[in-house]
């Protein structure tokens, strides 16, 4: 609360500075013609502060057909070009967020026969946007070229499906379902050049922080591993989670803050301090942890949940951090919303969900009369695709 001129704080005393003004001053209250008090209009005066305003309602939905309610995948990624990556059953869309147009960028099951008929089990964008890695079931890991539709490499080595993928400048990371990690150098023709081993079950979560050259995996095995650089001895194993571990966050305004997300048995997000190795805190949401992603503009984390053992569940939640008060609660999902991405201004979040739906959030809505959500199919690109 403001303090009034002339009080102290706890007190009652009037300092020599703050005196009654000068009969002298045209600033004297005798010569206050207004009804409210100078006091009063000095800090109606002052700047106030600009209140936020975050629409619980998104701005946007489109119809994403076959987009897997399959907790242990990552099939939607946000690129630093603006554009957004969509695996569909067995195929990758790209959805352009400066034009709205709509590109299929493969089929892994065209002109194929049944047997070698592939499904998309995980993308990822490279750093400046200008590959798209692709896993399938089938264990291998493709990269494409956005612009020209083209596989230009295609890389086998894993035994089971890959559903996690992280890059980190020219190597790219692949997780997998045969519990192995691999570092690939795609500026070499080797298949690889590091497999990590430490999980003993599907590898699900991948998240490099580029930063500080250290990579985090999540795994079904309920472990959480942090790793330096291309070392294949564990920089750390965090083994407190009670389920699986996908949703892995590293914090952009704090070194070394890495933040993790349980499954149903464990609906905790945890915090760790990655250079002592020490968990700072964590926090029961209640529900099934599937995502986290950290505000690039605010010291925010994003979380995206699933089953709950309350009555909200298929939320988006929006915290602040390190006091982890609830800035909003987004809904509207009708299964648990699998998958997150960030727009490369921050400014806005998409949520997927087994639901068959796409929905676009924004972070910090201008005031301005907001958009209805667009769920027509004349309006909805995805809607193309069925």
């Amino acid at each position: 609360m403001p303090k009034s001129p002339g009080r102290s704080l706890f007190g009652g005393s009037v300092s020599d500075t703050n005196l009654v003004d000068s009969l002298d001053s045209p600033n004297h209250s005798a010569y206050n013609v207004s009804p409210v008090k100078m006091e009063s209009q000095r800090l109606l005066s002052s700047p106030r502060r600009v209140h936020r305003v975050l629409s619980k309602v998104p701005y946007k939905v489109l119809d994403a057909p076959e987009l897997a309610d399959d907790y242990y995948l990552n099939l939607v990624d946000w690129s630093s070009a603006d554009v957004l990556g969509v695996g569909l059953g067995h195929c990758v869309y790209l959805w352009s967020a400066k034009t709205s147009g709509v590109t299929k960028l493969c089929d892994l099951k065209e002109n194929k026969p049944e047997l070698d008929r592939d499904k998309v089990m995980g993308i990822s964008w490279s750093g400046q946007g200008n590959y798209l890695a692709v896993g399938t079931q089938n264990g291998k890991v493709q990269i494409w070229d956005p612009v020209t539709l083209k596989c230009i490499r295609t890389m086998t080595g894993h035994k089971q499906r890959v559903g996690a993928l992280a890059w980190n400048e020219h190597i790219l990371t692949s997780g997998s379902r045969d519990r192995s990690i691999y570092h690939r150098d795609v500026r070499v023709p080797q298949q690889s050049i590091r497999e990590l081993k430490g999980h003993k079950q599907e590898v699900c979560g991948l998240k490099w922080n580029t930063m500080t050259n250290q990579l985090a995996s999540g795994g079904n095995d309920n472990k959480l591993f942090v790793w330096d650089g291309l070392g294949s001895s564990a920089l750390h194993q965090f083994a407190e989670h009670t389920a699986a571990v996908k949703a892995i966050a590293w914090s952009p305004h704090q070194q070394g803050l890495l933040a993790s997300g349980g499954g149903t048995a464990d609906m905790k997000i945890k915090y760790w301090n990655t250079v002592t190795g020490a968990k700072l805190s964590e926090v029961d949401t209640g529900s099934q942890v599937c995502n986290l992603a950290w505000s690039k503009t605010s010291n925010e984390i994003i979380s995206t949940h699933g089953f709950s053992s309350g009555k909200v569940h298929n939320q988006v939640q929006i915290w602040r951090y390190p006091g982890m008060q609830q800035v909003a609660s987004l809904t509207g999902h009708t299964m648990r919303v699998l998958y997150l991405a960030m727009s490369p201004d921050g400014e806005t979040i998409v949520s997927g969900a087994g639901d068959e739906t796409l929905r676009f959030w924004n972070l910090n809505t201008p005031a301005k009369k907001l958009v209805a959500a667009e769920t027509s199919s004349t309006l909805n690109p995805f809607a193309k695709l069925r």
